[in-house]
């Protein structure tokens, strides 16, 4: 796909010559989209939210080209709550973030995934990571750099979880130099079951049909990748993401699909918390099923619907 850059900068939280700055670049991005706008003629625009999308909404709506706003979390940031007002149509991803905009120009869609998710096989997800078929997997990762709070209470308890499973260990590229080192150390059968990376793209759609449990931050991409597979999970909400990941993980947890742990906490709850839903297979049914039930494997299609709707 063609890429341009926009100029574009944060506003709130900032100091009061920062915004002045930022609001300097900001025109500066309305004009560049402005010039892009008239030059590629689009029938809609969709954006995600992000202070990048600020300058793009104002010059479509300059341009008087029509504008679908989508939420991939419960709540809406800054910059989405605002643009929305410019916006002909607001998808979201759950139904109880449909109170923050007007009903009239609201859609609960859902969070779209990648389609491998609804197709990829258990088994050959095992076969391909070269994982135990008879042996409960755990996989583990952050964002797309890791997590280090994550990475640090995991290697502290490695040993003992890797008594009772395998382990997929996504650690960030920042983090991998000494992971592979704890990995090393660790006795020949115990290698075997814990694989470790510092990243997987394709593969990651394998991990997560492989894993029967997941621990991981509540980025918005839990509220439909875990439901796609009915995957139960441990959340630990990044601490400085503002609300979102707490309101993210605190939706599956009150539907009965995850169990979150404060940041704070990980070290002490991380180990009993794990144990405790492996050896409890009714449990992990349970919270399997309720994760299912969140799943919206329409979502991109409804997306694009409204997309082709509102380039008419």
């Amino acid at each position: 796909m063609p890429f341009v850059s926009i100029s574009a900068a944060p506003i709130r939280g900032r100091a009061p010559w920062t915004v002045v700055r930022n609001l300097v670049q900001t025109l500066a991005g309305v004009r560049q989209a402005l010039r892009e706008i008239r030059d590629f003629r689009p029938g809609a625009i969709f954006v995600t939210g992000g202070y990048v999308s600020v300058p793009v909404v104002i010059a479509g709506w300059l341009r008087r080209v029509p504008i679908l706003i989508y939420l991939p979390d419960i709540e809406p940031g800054l910059a989405i709550y605002v643009l929305s007002r410019l916006a002909q149509r607001v998808a979201v991803s759950v139904e109880q973030s449909r109170h923050y905009f007007p009903a009239h120009k609201t859609a609960v869609t859902g969070y779209p995934v990648r389609s491998e998710l609804f197709t990829a096989d258990k088994r050959e997800a095992q076969k391909v990571l070269d994982l135990a078929e008879g042996l409960k997997t755990l996989l583990v990762f952050g964002g797309s750099r890791g997590a280090h709070s994550v990475n640090l209470a995991l290697s502290k308890v490695l040993n003992r979880l890797l008594d009772v499973c395998q382990i997929v260990h996504i650690c960030g590229r920042l983090d991998a130099h000494w992971v592979e080192g704890q990995r090393a150390e660790l006795p020949a059968d115990l290698q075997a079951r814990y694989k470790a990376y510092a990243y997987l793209h394709e593969e990651m759609a394998l991990a997560l049909a492989a894993a029967d449990l997941v621990v991981a931050r509540a980025g918005a991409a839990t509220l439909g990748e875990l439901p796609a597979l009915g995957l139960p999970s441990i959340l630990v909400p990044y601490p400085y993401a503002g609300r979102h990941q707490e309101l993210n993980a605190d939706y599956l947890v009150s539907h009965g699909a995850a169990i979150k742990i404060d940041n704070a906490d990980l070290e002490e709850k991380l180990l009993p918390t794990v144990m405790e839903l492996l050896v409890n297979e009714e449990l992990l049914i349970q919270m399997e099923e309720r994760a299912h039930s969140l799943a919206r494997p329409e979502a991109a299609q409804r997306i694009a619907d409204e997309l082709r709707e509102l380039s008419k």
